[in-house]
């Protein structure tokens, strides 16, 4: 009959032992990723030719200076005015219905077929046509539209 095992023991690579495994490992990597590899030699290989390699080590050699120069764009005062208009009208659209939205984009084009129209026929328009017009009814919604945007755009000036 055999003895029972009362303890077992861990195998503890050496040093040594774990370096030659990390390369085989590596060596298998390599086999099998051969072409891949090529391609990216080739890349590094064109980014050198052209400059790119000693840019970039230059600018990770002066990381804190390109960093103290690209913060101080972003808080420069335009930028940070850039930042600050799009939130709010990015709050505003937010705050749109889409459905009128859309059809307000859809009047504006509209309104802008019949303007060129119109100056394409150097159509001259009197007071009393102007007087007839009003009585039209997409004119008068328009207006209609106009006078009340105007009201409202008037009332939060204040």
């Amino acid at each position: 009959m055999a003895a029972p095992i009362n303890t077992i023991k861990k195998q503890v690579l050496t040093e040594e032992q774990v370096t030659e495994q990390k390369l085989e490992n590596l060596k298998q990597l390599v086999s099998e990723s051969d072409s891949a590899i090529q391609q990216i030699m080739q890349l590094i290989g064109e980014l050198d030719s052209i400059g790119a390699l000693d840019a970039a080590n230059k600018m990770l050699e002066a990381k804190e200076d390109v960093a103290n120069i690209a913060l101080g764009q972003l808080t420069s005062k335009p930028v940070t005015n850039i930042i600050n208009n799009m939130m709010g009208a990015a709050g505003a659209l937010a705050s749109l219905d889409p459905a009128v939205t859309t059809k307000l984009v859809a009047g504006l084009m509209s309104g802008v077929d019949e303007a060129n129209k119109a100056i394409a026929e150097q159509d001259k328009i009197s007071k009393l046509k102007l007087i007839k017009m009003m009585n039209d009814p997409d004119v008068n919604r328009a207006m209609n539209f106009g006078i009340h945007f105007l009201k409202g755009l008037g009332s939060n000036l204040k």
